[in-house]
């Protein structure tokens, strides 16, 4: 689905931006351990673009709407879990920490539903 396509590829790119951002705007304001949090955001989120691009290319393998809910939850899982972790080290609020686990959680439904998707087609 071209949908997923060019959400990987604009997740992507945001990726690279925010890792840019991360390392030369943060890395004099923020202690060591906020930046490798910030990072771990990028990181999985530009994971999730990439399986992003993976569902679009298995939605023309393997039609079905258990493929296209697991692009929805890379989706979910890119903004709840990299989200989270974005607005927990810009805005201090260690609260949000609470939430990243539903992003993370979103990413195991896609990794799931996708390989679903691969067996039963």
């Amino acid at each position: 689905m071209k949908t997923f396509f060019v959400l990987g590829a604009l997740f992507a790119a945001l990726g690279v931006g925010l890792g840019a951002f991360g390392a030369h705007a943060l890395r004099a304001a923020l202690p060591p351990e906020d930046l490798a949090t910030f990072e771990i955001g990028v990181r999985y989120q530009m994971y999730h673009a990439l399986a992003l691009i993976a569902v679009a290319w298995a939605s023309t393998q393997w039609p079905s709407g258990a493929t296209t809910i697991a692009g929805w939850a890379f989706v979910a899982g890119i903004v709840i879990f990299s989200g989270s972790l974005y607005l927990l080290v810009l805005s201090g609020q260690r609260w949000l920490g609470a939430v990243t686990p539903i992003g993370g959680v979103s990413f195991l439904v896609g990794w799931a539903l996708l390989a679903w998707s691969a067996w039963r087609g």
